[in-house]
């Protein structure tokens, strides 16, 4: 797994929405962005730090950031994970994992004894021109959103 560090261009894609309709880095140039990849929509570590970010919304739009929340999950199962927390912001299915990929955020995982590949936690800050600002990858689930505000408000 080689992970993006901050100062690289971050990767172009387009991917479907909840609402099954493609969203491109590209359109979001002058916004700065928060692409979260997370696990697995509705499991408890991803349920938390979504509800998370989700109660900060409005200091992250004050501050012009988009979130956007990535994982291997079918666009069918973000719009029940969208619709169950009230979550206000964008959910993306990367199926093939092609966008983990290319963020080298793909690769081996180890959970109770066994080995797998598997979307590892973490998050990009990109910034208005499209290039990575800040790598957010240590943090507990919890914590995720106050790490985020308190990088964005230093």
């Amino acid at each position: 797994m080689n992970t993006l560090t901050a100062g690289s261009v971050a990767p172009d894609f387009s991917l479907h929405n909840q609402d099954d309709q493609a969203v491109t880095l590209a359109e979001l140039k002058g916004k700065k962005v928060l692409l979260y990849f997370y696990p697995k929509a509705m499991t408890p570590g991803c349920t938390v730090q979504a509800q998370g970010l989700r109660d900060i919304k409005s200091q992250l739009d004050d501050l012009n950031v988009v979130v956007l929340g990535v994982s291997i999950d079918p666009v069918k199962r973000l719009g029940k994970f969208i619709e169950r927390d009230e979550l206000n912001f964008t959910l993306l299915s990367d199926e093939d994992h092609a966008v983990a990929d290319s963020y080298g955020v793909w690769g081996e995982k180890k959970f109770m004894g066994k080995v797998y590949d598997g979307l590892h936690r973490i998050s990009f800050l990109i910034d208005e021109q499209g290039n990575i600002e800040h790598v957010f990858n240590k943090f507990k689930t919890k914590d995720h959103h106050q790490v985020v505000l308190d990088y964005l408000n230093k």
